[in-house]
């Protein structure tokens, strides 16, 4: 089959669906400009390997250190637009309300910029401040919905400080050794356990238990498209190989339906 011929089958699928779950990846973000985090280890940051920028320990080791390279990391992004595959997906949604599932491993917020909804972010949210230590009981200051201080009113430092709790403040990713959000996850699994079609876009499908989600929607009986310019992990249970990046594959399948 030709690249034509299946960029047509999918979207016939896709025209079709009832409920669809997207997964996507680094792949889809690298079209704006955002450098994976290893490929983002240049210059002074060359010298720490990944596990001391990524983890709970290397945070209460060097907490400065960490921060401040997450802060330059939310700065470089500050500039960063999305592409056309993120608008694709936000469009599609905003013609189509509650049928298609966002879930990404990306921590940009590039797809909440383009102005997709409900975005399920795995990986958590670079721009967003969590406590270190998880709710602590008491703080006047604490939002209990999502367990985090009033960042406008956190002390100036690096990293900033709860006035009330003295909490040391965090960057809201999932590091090395943690769990996935739960709610998040279990949204994700109902969206691959329910949906007809998963397509899964710009990720290597090596980083489980996001990968596993590809696997679950075709043991459950949907059809699988990867979309990716390069061989990826997740091709052999693909119904539908589609070569392209993102930005040029997710309008062709989207744009009109």
């Amino acid at each position: 089959m030709s690249q034509a011929e299946a960029i047509g089958q999918a979207r016939q699928w896709l025209a079709a669906a009832q409920s669809i779950a997207v997964l996507t990846g680094a792949g889809v973000s690298a079209e704006s400009g955002v450098p994976t985090f290893r490929d983002a280890l240049t210059g002074h940051w060359a010298n720490f390997r990944p596990e001391e920028l990524a983890s709970e320990a290397g945070f209460r080791a060097q907490p400065q250190r960490v921060w401040d390279w997450y802060a330059s990391r939310r700065d470089e992004l500050k500039a960063v637009q999305p592409n056309a595959g993120h608008h694709a997906l936000a469009q599609f949604q905003q013609r189509h309300p509650g049928r298609l599932t966002l879930i990404t491993q990306n921590v940009d917020g590039l797809h909440q910029k383009a102005g997709s909804p409900g975005v399920l972010a795995l990986h958590g949210d670079i721009h967003a401040t969590r406590w270190l230590d998880g709710f602590p009981g008491g703080c006047s200051r604490a939002n209990q919905a999502d367990e985090v201080c009033d960042v406008s009113a956190a002390s100036p430092g690096r990293p900033p400080r709860c006035e009330t709790c003295g909490n040391l403040l965090r960057p809201s990713v999932v590091w090395f050794g943690e769990m996935l959000p739960i709610a998040e996850l279990e949204a994700a699994q109902q969206a691959a356990d329910h949906c007809d079609v998963m397509l899964v876009v710009g990720t290597s499908g090596v980083v489980y238990p996001a990968a596993g989600l590809a696997h679950q929607a075709r043991e459950a009986g949907a059809r699988v498209l990867v979309l990716n310019p390069a061989a990826s992990d997740l091709d052999e249970i693909a119904h539908l190989l589609l070569r392209a990046t993102a930005a040029t594959g997710l309008p062709a399948l989207l744009d009109g339906l």
